[in-house]
């Protein structure tokens, strides 16, 4: 008892014990023998027996009728009989599972019989998970598959096992952080420039990096779980886990990644074989999982949401390391796209409409980036443009972009491949030359097959900076895959619409290099390749819509590439005649570039356009935004600025409507282009462009009436196919005739007939004319191509054969082509000689009839394209050689020559071009005319266009009297050229550049015709001269202009003559005393002379005037005449008579006196009476008048130093004030034409030249004028 309850130092003392330390330990020993020892036998090394039988129980062959109850029945006897640990019993139990991990079906149900706790199942797994996280331990596979198993029956919770699984979280995630730095370090060196010195050391820390990673990874026990249980189809589990870690950290693991694609296969198995296998494919089958667990296999597309979709998502990128599955997932999506466009019904189509959103999404999250991760994969690219071409482009650029632009950044393995592909991407463009562009060509294909938009994304870089490079780029691409070409076309639209490139020079005055090459670069891959134009077209009329026109470059090549229409204002004169032929003629002649086999790109084009329904929107948008470039988009822009984008606007309008004209069906057109009011009224379009556009619709429709008028009555003869085709042109021009009344007022319509407007408008110089010449020329070229081919010895015989034949047949075409125009124009001649007298009313006044059709038709037309211009010259000699009534060819020639500043100054570049082309053409027959008396007396003698008088009951060809002869026709001329130059230094003296930069182009244009007289040439290099020494520095454009010029004037200078052999003028001077005596400036009842005596001044001040311009014009020249009002007053007395007979100054009396009583009842009121308008200003200034001495003439002479240093000025500033005037009697115009025509033979002949002596007078002033400058 004393030994229990005391302590062992006092025992001591008492001497019970002998040692205090020695009975300690004893009763140590006792305690744990007593307490902790272990009475049952549970250890192997003391119950082998119990536990050997255990283990032969476990691991007896399982294949016949052995249940896992027997066993269990079993297991419990050794239990019983030899004492066993129940604990260390499961322990063992896990372990033969271990081994045998393949018999699921017999341990599962095992363990869940023999368990009572799921913790304690946890706790042991956790502990044989702990015992392999040694330094070196490596956890094995068949305990992933144990866990996987036992989780997936729910037999243990994952949150429990999950705590005894290494890493951590928060190592796993720090690690991930770490990839990506890593991986954007690399791409930053990549991308920087390193020395040589620094590249070595740089490659040493890599190897020294890669023998790290090399060595053997420390063992993850969560991935390894993770893919035992994606192994066995728990979905639900591994979801769980893949949730815990950063996205794709647990798939960018290839074993995960191959275990989750096996998956994947045999759930999507079932709907591939259904619907998804291509023709003639075999395939092998796929058993599918065991376990009732997994995910049940998709029967249809609805099924892919339930696991699929989400599955893919978790993939990612890494459906790389499955071809197999990538295109059996891509082969599902192309099958589905075929369903859901081929469903009718809308409530099967709203509930695939979220399907369709989620292959969408596959497609970004995983198909896209899992491609650039492959390896140069050719075959997967196609396939994947099989599924994506079923899209909209919309949907695809929406891919392309954020496959480009964000992607890339989202995984780590991403931005090194990023880094990689520019590298490779820079060494290849460093060497591409024309020389290796196929070797090159193969090496950018081989790349582009996984990363195009990061390879073509440097490549469109480079071109912008180095347009040589253009060519060798677009012969290098021909290795693309389909999908490539798709994706460089949203390239080029992405490179082209940044913001953050400027589209215009730093000088502000010309559009970006970059854009230009851009541009270039478009109209020559979309027409190499068979690349969808959609997004392109749809960027440019987007751009437009937003008032936006620099983009119209790319519109303007990719026709000219594709279709082969160039457009130019360079042509040459052989050029434009072909131009004028048919379309195999304007291929063969009409261009400057050859571009061959445009049928099957320009077909593409078209497709394209109607396919999309941008032909008419891109017409219309254009023709409004040439005004939009000005008033709009120009405001802030420098003015050559504006003048470039207004050109590039109207150009590529011009060849959209031709390439539109040439390659639309008759159906197609008239179907699209509506009706020219609706287009003027409706759509805001410009005349000039709606009656472009609609101008072929009416040879189409003209034709097809024409042929079927010729099936519905078969006649041979050429007057009734002429009649049919009159008949034809009646019904399909009627309702143009009625829609062009609401184009103009009503007034308008007093002069100018509907019928006439809409001829102008619709004709065109295929219409008027055959080019023989043209013809005659490509034909002579072919025929000699086929002797050169029949010379050359070394060409093969098979292909000078093919040679031959394809000459020979386009000799046939031009030769048909030919003889077919020569037929359409003598009908279209003979349907104007029927229409012409029915063309002009003339209501008003010849001179307010020549106003409106200059206005409404000449001028709008003539700067509208090359040939245009050409046409209008060509119409105005047509008018008048088919003798029209009310047409004064004269008065038009006069008006068109007399004053050009103002038209001159407000053209931009190219419509200068144009304008200098038409006034060459009308240059062209006026000189014909000047050229030969014969030949004027021919087509001028005896024509209304030359009648010098104005008589509203029409014209009489019998009075010879009224017709304008030669002699003073030629004074005329010499007053035309005299007015061109006039307006040609005014504007090179005005230092203006536009007005200096447009009269050069002019001036070069109409070269071949003026000058022609000498002094004019002289005065002309005078002035350009003094232009290239003032622009040399300044403008450097200007000075080529100009340089370029004077070297061709100088050039013609053996072709001009002296003034006296241009016209008659020595003969005059004598006679021009009394001609100033009985018409001087002051003597108002004298207006008139005879048609012998011609007063060019008064075709100059009266008859001439412009109507339009006359307010701006007065307002400029009243400073100018009222300090130079006796120059002016001078000029104005050179109404001299060039013959003294006595006869003709009786005539001239008498018309005097008719013309004072008209004036007396109607002041003004005639339109020849408007030379009264001058009368009274002569009449409201007495004092100046010298009417009543024969002093003028001797005046004249006397101060012609001082008269013609003003005389630009002077003359300018008398005639628009006489304008002005002038501008005041038209109202009075119908009464006028009453008073003339009951007045009978009173008459007045206002449209005749100037007197040969005051011409011959001013013209050495002219001289000494320009001599003294």
């Amino acid at each position: 008892m004393l030994k229990e309850r005391l302590d062992p130092e006092t025992l001591e003392s008492l001497g019970l014990i002998k040692q205090a330390q020695q009975f300690n330990q004893k009763i140590v020993k006792i305690k744990t023998k007593l307490f902790y020892k272990q009475q049952k036998f549970n250890l192997l090394r003391e119950e082998n027996e119990g536990y050997a039988k255990l283990i032969t129980e476990l691991g007896q062959d399982l294949s016949g009728n052995l249940t896992s109850h027997l066993v269990l029945e079993n297991i419990k006897s050794l239990i019983g009989c030899f004492n066993l640990d129940p604990n260390r019993v499961l322990d063992i139990i896990l372990e033969v599972y271990e081994c045998r991990w393949e018999q699921d079906e017999f341990f599962i149900p095992l363990i869940k019989s023999y368990m009572c706790e799921h913790q304690t199942l946890c706790h042991m797994l956790g502990f044989k998970f702990k015992f392999h996280q040694e330094p070196n331990g490596e956890t094995p596979s068949s305990l992933y598959h144990i866990a996987a198993a036992l989780l997936q029956h729910n037999l243990i919770a994952l949150e429990d096992l999950y705590v005894h699984l290494l890493p951590l979280d928060s190592s796993i995630v720090e690690e991930h952080k770490r990839e990506i730095l890593e991986a954007k370090q690399i791409a930053r060196k990549l991308t920087m420039v390193v020395v040589p010195s620094e590249k070595t050391e740089d490659k040493e820390k890599e190897k020294e990096k890669e023998e790290e990673k090399n060595e053997k990874p420390p063992d993850n026990q969560k991935l390894g779980l993770l893919e035992a249980l994606l192994r066995i189809g728990d979905w639900q589990h591994a979801q769980s886990i893949m949730d815990q870690m950063p996205a794709f950290y647990a798939t960018s693991h290839k074993a995960i990644a191959i275990a989750l694609c096996q998956l994947l296969h045999l759930i999507v198995e079932p709907l591939y074989r259904r619907a998804a296998v291509p023709k003639g494919a075999k395939g092998g089958l796929m058993t599918p999982l065991r376990s009732k667990q997994a995910p049940r296999p998709a029967e249809r597309f609805d099924d892919l949401s339930r696991d699929v979709f989400t599955m893919l998502c978790y993939l990612g990128p890494h459906l790389s390391h499955d071809p197999i599955l990538f295109a059996k997932i891509v082969r599902l999506g192309k099958s589905f796209m075929k369903e859901f466009q081929s469903e009718s019904r809308q409530d099967t189509k709203d509930r695939m409409d979220s399907l369709l959103s989620c292959f969408l999404s596959i497609a970004d999250q995983v198909l896209l980036p899992s491609l650039s991760l492959m390896e140069c994969n050719a075959c997967m690219s196609e396939e994947l443009w099989g599924f994506f071409k079923l899209f909209p482009y919309q949907h695809r650029y929406r891919l392309y972009g954020q496959w480009k632009n964000e992607t890339y950044g989202n995984h780590p393995l991403l931005v090194k491949i990023k880094a990689q592909t520019v590298d490779r991407a820079k060494y290849i463009m460093k060497r591409l030359t024309k020389e290796n562009v196929k070797p090159s060509g193969r090496q950018i294909g081989k790349l582009s097959h996984s990363n195009p938009t990061i390879l073509f994304d440097y490549i469109l870089s480079q071109i912008q900076w180095y347009d040589n490079l253009i060519t060798p780029v677009v012969d290098s691409l021909k290795y693309l895959t389909s999908l490539n070409y798709d994706v460089l076309a949203y390239c080029i639209i992405e490179a082209l619409a940044n913001p953050e490139k400027e589209k215009m020079k730093h000088d502000d005055t010309t559009i970006s290099s970059w854009l230009q090459s851009l541009a270039s670069l478009c109209g020559a891959v979309f027409r190499k390749y068979p690349i969808e134009l959609a997004g392109l077209l749809q960027y440019v009329t987007n751009q437009l819509k937003a008032g936006k026109s620099f983009d119209l470059l790319i519109l303007k090549e990719v026709v000219q590439k594709m279709a082969g229409i160039e457009i130019t204002d360079e042509m040459t004169v052989e050029q434009l005649e072909a131009m004028t032929g048919g379309e195999q003629l304007k291929a063969e002649g009409g261009y400057f570039g050859q571009i061959r086999n445009t049928k099957k790109s320009s077909q593409r084009l078209k497709d394209a356009l109607l396919d999309h329904e941008l032909a008419l929107p891109l017409c219309l948008l254009m023709a409004q935004q040439r005004n939009g470039v000005v008033f709009s988009e120009g405001g802030e822009k420098h003015l050559k600025l504006v003048g470039k984008l207004y050109d590039q606007c109207h150009d590529t309008l011009v060849q959209f409507g031709g390439f539109l004209a040439s390659n639309l069906s008759t159906e197609d057109y008239i179907k699209r282009v509506p009706s020219v009011d609706v287009l003027c009224n409706q759509f805001h379009t410009p005349h000039d462009a709606a009656f472009f556009l609609s101008r072929p619709m009416y040879a189409h429709q003209i034709l097809s009436k024409y042929d079927e008028l010729k099936k519905a009555e078969k006649g041979n003869r050429q007057q009734q196919k002429v009649h049919k085709y009159i008949a034809a042109c009646e019904q399909i021009m009627a309702p143009v005739h009625e829609a062009v009344v609401s184009l103009h007022l009503p007034k308008v319509w007093d002069d100018l007939r509907p019928q006439f407007y809409a001829t102008f408008w619709s004709l065109t110089m295929y219409d008027l004319a055959v080019p023989h010449n043209a013809y005659d020329r490509e034909v002579n070229k072919l025929k000699m191509q086929i002797k050169a081919i029949d010379e050359n010895t070394e060409m093969p015989l098979n292909k000078k054969k093919k040679e031959k034949e394809r000459c020979t047949a386009l000799q046939d075409k031009l030769q048909e082509e030919e003889k077919k125009q020569l037929e359409h124009v003598q009908r279209v001649l003979h349907r104007l000689k029927l229409e012409k007298d029915n063309w002009l009313l003339a209501k008003s006044t010849k001179n307010e009839t020549i106003t409106k059709f200059l206005q409404l038709c000449i001028f709008p037309r003539c700067v509208f394209s090359a040939i245009d211009a050409v046409y209008c010259a060509r119409f105005v000699e047509l008018v008048h050689q088919q003798k029209t009534p009310n047409f004064c060819t004269l008065l038009c020639y006069d008006r068109v020559f007399s004053d050009i500043i103002y038209t001159v100054a407000s053209c931009t570049e190219n419509e200068s071009r144009r304008y200098g082309r038409f006034l060459c053409c009308m240059l062209e027959t006026v000189t014909r005319w000047h050229s030969d008396r014969a030949i004027y007396e021919k087509e001028c003698g005896n024509y209304p266009g030359f009648l010098t008088i104005f008589r509203a009951s029409g014209f009489d060809g019998g009075n010879k009297a009224d017709q304008l002869d030669y002699e003073n026709f030629r004074h005329v001329v010499h007053k035309w050229h005299y007015k061109l130059t006039k307006a040609s230094v005014h504007c090179l003296e005005t230092g203006e550049y536009t007005h200096i930069r447009n009269i050069l182009i002019v001036l070069t244009k109409i070269l071949p015709w003026y000058p022609k007289v000498l002094n004019l040439g002289q005065a002309l290099e005078c002035r350009v001269h003094k232009i290239c020494q003032e622009e040399k520095e300044k403008r450097p454009d200007l000075y080529a202009l100009a340089m370029g010029y004077s070297g061709q004037l100088k050039g013609r200078k053996v072709h001009m003559v002296p003034e006296n052999e241009f016209h008659q003028k020595e003969q005059p001077v004598r006679s021009a005393t009394s001609g100033s005596l009985q018409n001087g400036p002051g003597n108002t009842g004298k207006p008139a002379v005879t048609a012998a005596t011609a007063s060019a001044g008064k075709a100059e001040e009266g008859a001439v005037e412009d109507s339009d311009k006359s307010k701006d014009k007065s307002q400029a020249a009243q400073k100018a005449a009222s300090k130079n009002s006796t120059a002016a007053n001078k000029v104005s007395s050179s109404n001299g008579s060039s013959t003294p007979n006595s006869k003709e100054k009786e005539d001239k009396e008498k018309t005097t006196k008719e013309k004072k009583e008209k004036k007396e009842k109607n002041p003004g009121s005639t339109p020849e009476a408007k030379a009264g308008g001058k009368d009274k200003q002569k009449e409201e200034k007495p004092t100046d008048s010298k009417e009543k001495t024969p002093k003028a003439d001797k005046d004249k002479r006397k101060d012609d130093k001082k008269e013609e240093k003003s005389k630009i000025d002077g003359k300018t500033a008398e005639k628009e004030w006489s304008k002005e005037r002038d501008v005041s009697n038209d109202s009075k115009t119908k009464e006028g034409s009453k008073v003339e025509k009951s007045a009978g033979a009173g008459s007045m002949k206002s449209l005749v030249p100037r007197s040969e002596g005051v011409e011959s007078d001013r013209a050495s002033a002219v001289k000494r004028e320009l001599a003294m400058a």
